[in-house]
């Protein structure tokens, strides 16, 4: 089933859905993920973005998601220079990345207390987009939806607390997907879900045995 943004594509502010709407969703994912106000950005550019990026304005559209702009946001177009008012360093690089999606960006930001977040994605059209990678984690999120992200402890248990208190609060997961780098040792969960979780419920769940950290993430 499909509405009707999905037909004639998303309010923007142009030239395209691909290469400046979905743009703006991946800096803003990103801005989100970080959790704060971003102090320097560092982007890789891949594919079709690495060759076109200055000519269809996604440097801007990046950068305009990072500052916490939405893709109408009649700003976008003096992002780069908002950007610099506000002290935040940027760069670009292209890249080529094997087996990535023509429209992918590898975005590295440092936040305003030293805070960093690393965020793959691509911006898969219509100005939708998939991050891929958080930090080093294979993750799918798309932004859709309201999502709850935990890194723990890889051991048994911590599923059944987060999911829970997810429960306790009557938060609806409706997808769910726990990444690993080795066993045994460091995991990140991220839950999609309902409707945004209250900062309580995140609050428990930081609280919980075996989670190192818990944040929540509005959709876009």
């Amino acid at each position: 089933m499909h509405g009707v943004f999905d037909i004639v594509g998303p309010v923007m502010i142009g030239p395209s859905s691909s290469h400046t709407a979905g743009a703006v969703r991946l800096g803003l994912m990103a801005r989100k993920i970080l959790g704060e106000e971003a102090a320097k950005a560092e982007i890789n550019l891949h594919g079709s973005f690495a060759m076109t990026y200055r000519g269809h304005g996604t440097d801007k559209a990046l950068i305009a998601g990072i500052l916490g702009f939405s893709p109408e946001d009649e700003r976008i177009r003096e992002a780069l220079e908002i950007a610099a008012q506000k002290g935040m360093s940027c760069s670009f690089q292209t890249v080529n990345i094997e087996d990535a999606h023509p429209n992918t960006a590898v975005i590295y930001l440092v936040g305003t207390s030293g805070r960093t977040a690393r965020v793959r994605g691509a911006s898969v059209g219509g100005g939708n987009i998939m991050i891929t990678n958080i930090d080093g984690y294979n993750v799918e999120l798309t932004g859709r939806y309201p999502a709850l992200i935990t890194i723990h402890h890889d051991c048994p248990g911590v599923i059944t607390q987060v999911t829970k208190l997810l429960a306790e609060a009557n938060v609806n997961i409706a997808f769910m997907r726990v990444s690993r780098q080795n066993r045994g040792e460091t995991a990140m969960m991220i839950m999609e879900l309902d409707e945004e979780p209250a900062a309580e419920v995140v609050e428990q769940c930081r609280q919980s045995k075996a989670v190192d950290y818990a944040f929540a993430i509005p959709a876009i």
